[in-house]
């Protein structure tokens, strides 16, 4: 089969080859699934750096979310089980963690519907409480994960503003129902969302960037607001200022969804049948901006890693830009 493999650590687009490797063998409790579309996402990027948290043995292939096939033709989700990642033709998962891929969306929108949707779920329900009538402040809104925040923000009958980088940025998340969309290139973010929000600021702050994000998330959240961490795409991982969330009266979350893989994964399921539900309905749709063949994953990655995407880039192994 085809695999992408990466041999040592660095820049996506010069560290990961493709080659024609033997397909992996199952261990006892994983299954080998047939790859029909895998998605790219930021954490892609940081294995081919070596900077994740899990630093699988090189070689390894990357690829941390797909839509994949059984052998008995069963349609499911699911995260690879690194070295044998999604980028390839068949990749390996743990059999207890499939979830069935929703009949209304397709392959790519299905294996999108994972990794983004999920930590949006959890960050808003689960740990910020979210509440209809409450405003939401999603920064990096055209992203995968922050056009998964938009869309469940939405559906939870919040306000969303969404802070973008650039016009097309900003017209992709007008689309997707930001109510308040705010281009950090040409505004002000503070006085932007000061003004939008009658000074109050806002309830929740989706942050997945970090850095200056962050300073602006405190300078922006309501009295007794929730600030969620769900990641530093900025590559600049702040020191908050505990007096200030003292003296502002608000919280700052932390978020790591893989740990509910193991802590609660009870609570995983539950999460996919409400966005199954949401899914069916029309309420979240998965933004696939591309669909690249196979041996495109290496760009699409890299692409990914410059922030210059909008939504998810999906590779697709075996019929190219097909569905």
């Amino acid at each position: 089969m085809q695999a992408w493999q990466v041999h040592e650590n660095g820049e996506p687009s010069e560290v990961m080859r493709l080659a024609e490797v033997e397909r992996p063998t199952p261990a006892d409790g994983q299954v080998l699934l047939r790859v029909r579309a895998a998605n790219v996402n930021f954490p892609d990027a940081l294995l081919c750096r070596g900077e994740y948290q899990v630093r699988p043995p090189l070689p390894f292939t990357p690829g941390v979310e797909i839509c994949g096939e059984t052998e008995d033709g069963r349609r499911v989700i699911a995260n690879p089980a690194l070295p044998y990642g999604g980028f390839a033709e068949y990749a390996l998962a743990d059999a207890r963690a499939l979830l069935p891929a929703p009949g209304s969306l397709d392959d790519a929108e299905a294996a999108a519907l994972h990794i983004g949707y999920q930590t949006g779920w959890f960050g808003l329900h689960r740990r910020a409480r979210l509440e209809a009538g409450e405003t939401l402040l999603v920064h990096a809104a055209a992203g995968g994960v922050g056009s998964a925040a938009v869309q469940l923000g939405k559906a939870a009958g919040a306000t969303v503003i969404g802070v973008v980088g650039g016009a097309d940025k900003a017209a992709v998340v007008r689309r997707l129902g930001c109510d308040v969309v705010v281009d950090r290139r040409a505004e002000d973010v503070v006085a932007a969302v000061k003004e939008a929000t009658g000074g109050r600021g806002a309830d929740v702050v989706y942050d997945p960037v970090g850095g200056t994000a962050y300073a602006q998330s405190a300078k922006l959240v309501a009295f007794e607001g929730r600030i969620v961490v769900v990641g530093f795409a900025s590559g600049t991982i702040p020191s908050p200022a505990l007096n200030h969330a003292l003296v502002k009266n608000y919280s700052i979350l932390g978020l790591h969804w893989g740990l509910y893989n193991t802590k609660n994964p009870k609570l995983v399921q539950h999460c996919h049948e409400q966005l199954t539900e949401l899914a069916a309905r029309g309420a979240v749709k998965p933004l696939v901006s591309e669909r690249v063949p196979l041996a495109g994953a290496a760009g699409a990655v890299q692409r990914v890693a410059d922030g210059v995407t909008t939504g998810r880039v999906a590779v697709l192994p075996e019929n190219g830009a097909a569905a």
